[in-house]
């Protein structure tokens, strides 16, 4: 019931985003279109007597329909044709409409694989007449890719909000997506920053056992640290090193543990996932602390356990896609429904529930511009470790954002707004809203598919149950409110290792923000 009321929900939103072409529009790169979306390149249903203007909307009987006598899949070296074909809901003996946007959409999801640089699917005149055979033609590329990578310098900040840099960070995260052809894929990551290490290894297999269910098994661990309190801060630790940093309540923590995760397709362009979490967590936490918070001294909430503990979840997801390319989407929606729930009774000390939900939509505009906009709201009830909740840095683009869960910055958000979102570090509630415009630079076929400029702004909050029911002393008005805006500017390159963002919006938050003493 979930996932039919999430998928009309979306419909509703997300109306008109899905194409309606008949047999795609040509074979495009994950980059995007090769040539503007003004002049599509004719496809071979047009050579096999099918008209691609036809409108879906004309009556039933000017509708143009065959007899598939089977898929036929042209261009695959290394994956193996039944890989291909798991995408593909057409069989033998189907009645294929060729208005149907089930097409486009298959089209679609061969390329959200990333295993093709380019997918085009066309009709082949058949045995009899009104038959006709759907040939399905690729071109791969290549799946050893690199999925995340972080390189930038933590920073503390003085009371006057100038940054003063700390240490370097840096993270990677690669993966073989289609092993051996198999689709399966097999990934691992790592990260670093200063007196912390974060490891992850991950399998996916898409069609367990032949099955149409998926099967995901994922490790991890940290040995990490955070920092607590805003302003004049007092504490007393168990450990020395955490001593070390006299302006920050520090806690030390390691995690150990793993996800096992299944999926499955609703539609060409949904899915459902399921996930079980456990984890042990062993954290040091001070016995004792407080800071200012705005004009008044209160204690500082850590929100984790001392000592060794169990963090046990189940979490629930939809997601709804109509994305022409993962990368440099130039058409489409991208949507996502998600429930995670702490369970007790299976052994956490941590019972909590999260809930999230986000919406990406795609616009195509003339000269190839694009258009993005994103929602996101979230919201954690509960007890949940504060590593499971909001991180302001996650939020704007002018700090960090985690790396495999690290968090080693310690400065507060720029505060264009003059709000209390300076004293927020982790929240229970949190929202954005952003638009982004890309223009590309350059479109090629050799290691390098396409280099997009864009340029982002967005207005987010992130916050705790207290700022709702107890704000910071000292602030009045809109002030009470934790918002602020963001902005980001950069590079995005879809190369043959990966999709990669080059954002210099890092760089600008080394550049004091705002005016007056650090609050």
């Amino acid at each position: 019931m979930l996932g039919r009321a999430f998928l009309a929900l979306c419909s509703a939103l997300l109306a008109g985003s899905l194409p309606g072409r008949a047999l795609g529009q040509g074979a495009e790169g994950a980059s995007g279109p090769a040539t503007p979306p003004e002049r599509p390149a004719r496809t071979a249903a047009a050579s096999a007597g099918v008209s691609a203007g036809v409108n879906a909307a004309l009556p039933e009987r000017h509708r143009v329909r065959y007899l598939l006598d089977g898929v036929e899949v042209r261009g695959a070296v290394r994956t193996a044709a039944r890989v291909i074909l798991r995408y593909v809901r057409f069989r033998a003996g189907d009645v294929l409409d060729v208005e149907d946007p089930e097409i486009e959409l298959t089209r679609y999801r061969l390329l959200g694989t990333g295993f093709f640089a380019s997918v085009g699917l066309s009709l082949r005149k058949g045995a009899q007449r009104g038959s006709a055979t759907l040939v399905i033609d690729v071109v791969e590329r290549n799946t050893f890719v690199l999925q995340d990578l972080w390189l930038g310098v933590a920073a503390d900040e003085d009371t006057a909000g100038n940054a003063r840099p700390l240490s370097a960070f840096t993270g990677v995260q690669i993966a073989e997506t289609n092993l051996a052809g198999t689709g399966i894929t097999l990934g691992a990551g790592v990260g670093l920053a200063a007196d912390q290490l974060a490891l992850r290894t991950r399998f996916v297999d898409p069609a367990f056992m032949g099955s149409r269910w998926s099967a995901a098994v994922t490790l991890l661990y940290n040995d990490a640290r955070d920092f607590f309190g805003n302003r004049d801060v007092s504490f007393e630790s168990p450990l020395l090193e955490q001593r070390e940093v006299t302006e920050y309540a520090v806690v030390a923590y390691k995690r150990f543990g793993a996800t096992l995760g299944t999926g499955h397709d609703v539609s060409s362009s949904s899915r459902l996932s399921l996930d079980y979490r456990l984890e042990q967590i062993d954290a040091t936490v001070p016995t004792v602390a407080s800071h200012m918070r705005g004009q008044r001294r209160e204690p500082i909430d850590f929100d984790i356990l001392g000592g060794k503990t169990v963090l046990s979840s189940l979490r629930a997801a939809i997601d709804l896609d109509t994305r022409d390319a993962p990368f440099l989407t130039t058409h489409g929606a991208f949507a996502s429904l998600s429930v995670t729930v702490g369970v007790p009774p299976f052994g956490s000390d941590y019972g909590y529930q999260k809930f999230e939900f986000g919406a990406q939509r795609w616009f195509r505009l003339p000269l190839r511009h694009v258009l993005r906009l994103k929602a996101f709201a979230g919201a954690v009830a509960g007890d949940a470790p504060f590593f499971e909740k909001y991180y302001v840095g996650d939020f704007t683009d002018l700090l960090p954002d985690r790396l495999l869960d690290l968090a080693p910055d310690r400065r507060q958000p720029p505060n264009f707004l003059g709000t209390d979102i300076i004293e927020v570090r982790y929240g229970d509630y949190a929202a954005k809203l952003e638009a982004e415009y890309r223009i590309p630079v350059y479109t090629g076929r050799g290691s390098i598919y396409g280099v997009d400029l864009f340029g982002a702004v967005g207005l987010y909050g992130v916050a705790t149950r207290r700022e709702l029911t107890d704000a910071p002393a000292g602030y009045e008005g809109f002030a009470r409110v934790p918002v602020d805006i963001t902005y980001n500017l950069g590079l995005r390159v879809d190369t043959s290792v990966g999709g990669v963002t080059l954002a210099f919006s890092n760089l600008l938050g080394l550049i004091p923000a705002r005016r007056g003493e650090r609050k």
